[in-house]
């Protein structure tokens, strides 16, 4: 991996000691940035809760949400069983809506991060959400690791977030900024970016399929 990549927003994002998030009205807080150090989470109500059989609420056998869903295969790469036995960046090249976030992760130099990460959740943007930038500042984008670190980086949180938890929520990124969520009626938004299909899991992470790419500040 690219270690000076690592120094950049990186470094700053594993810095954080904590995160919050609110949902339903109550107060959650996630263990901030040691998704990507491999550090115990501390314990806090938005820990996964434990099944009968003593999975996490945030375990393979969870339901997809989201008009988008239909589209995934119902077997074989890129369905939702396969996916979880996969880590995040790889399950991510599984799917062909996310075949561009898919090739940034990668020449941002940070496959190996993401899989190695630890309970984490991914707002990836689709296809569609990327072809919404303007050539000449995606090409900008892209040309930069610093750049796309940053962004890449905004669009994770700690903790594998369940439907319920983005009902009412706000989060703190791996990149430090704060993202909302909100629900009305079948619909989830993280920002002003729909949920196409989410509640995905992977070996490592939860992933909500997105239809803009959110915007670090914005």
């Amino acid at each position: 991996m690219n270690t000076r990549l690592l120094a950049l927003p990186v470094v700053a994002a594993l810095s954080l000691t904590a995160a919050y998030g609110t949902t339903a009205g109550a107060t959650t807080h996630d263990s901030g940035r040691s998704a990507f150090t491999g550090t115990p989470r501390t314990a806090s109500t938005s820990t996964p809760t434990a099944s009968p059989s003593g999975s996490p609420s945030g375990s393979p056998t969870a339901s997809p949400v989201g008009r988008g869903c239909k589209s995934l295969p119902s077997s074989g790469p890129g369905s939702p069983s396969e996916m979880s036995k996969e880590p995040v960046a790889t399950a991510a090249e599984h799917i062909p809506e996310l075949s561009t976030f898919a090739d940034i992760v990668k020449k941002a130099g940070l496959v190996d991060t993401l899989n190695s990460a630890s309970d984490i959740t991914v707002f990836a943007p689709n296809n569609d959400a990327f072809k919404k930038i303007p050539k000449a500042d995606l090409d900008r984008l892209t040309g930069s690791k610093n750049e796309l670190t940053k962004l890449l980086t905004y669009h994770v949180v700690q903790g594998r977030k369940t439907p319920a938890d983005l009902e009412k929520g706000q989060f703190t990124t791996l990149e430090g900024g704060k993202l909302t969520t909100s629900r009305s009626g079948d619909t989830f938004k993280v920002g002003n970016a729909e949920v196409v299909c989410g509640n995905l899991q992977t070996s490592n992470a939860t992933v909500y399929i997105i239809d803009s790419v959110l915007k670090p500040g914005g």
